[in-house]
């Protein structure tokens, strides 16, 4: 797929192979993960932090594989999904952040423009989740209540 707002094609990049099961080096049980992830969780760091911390300090290339599914299903089994997601939740505080820059410098127009496609791109998200069930129907992003939603 293409990048978004650029002319330019898609990195390709490695992925990993399709296994059925986890490999015989990984030692950890289903009931140890289950553990390691609500114990990060409740450290306060967001599922992707979760998952790269599970593969560099647990040894687990996968949790689909160990758990029968992912990350962020077992998180919402367990009612411990954040209300707003991890990626929109980044995007609208990159907005912010962005707003705040261009109000203090009102001739930077390259900002202006950033700005417009960052907003861009958390309409084009709040749609998706609006179909896919993730956000209520009736959640709407607004610049001026995003500070108080993302804080």
């Amino acid at each position: 797929m293409a990048k978004m707002h650029s002319r330019k094609k898609g990195s390709s990049r490695s992925r990993p192979p399709a296994g059925a099961k986890a490999p015989e080096w990984s030692d950890i049980t289903k009931e140890e993960l289950e553990k390691a992830v609500m114990k990060l969780h409740d450290s306060g760091l967001p599922s992707s932090r979760i998952g790269l911390t599970l593969r560099d300090q647990y040894g687990v290339p996968s949790v689909k594989l160990v758990l029968g599914k992912n990350l962020n299903r077992f998180l919402k089994e367990n009612n411990a999904l954040a209300e707003i997601p991890e990626d929109l939740g980044n995007l609208m505080r990159k907005a912010l952040h962005i707003r705040k820059h261009v109000k203090a410098n009102s001739k930077d127009i390259h900002n202006k423009k950033a700005l417009q496609l960052t907003e861009s791109k958390i309409r084009r998200l709040v749609k998706y989740y609006h179909d896919s069930g993730r956000l209520a129907p009736d959640w709407v992003y607004k610049p001026e209540t995003a500070e108080i939603l993302v804080t």
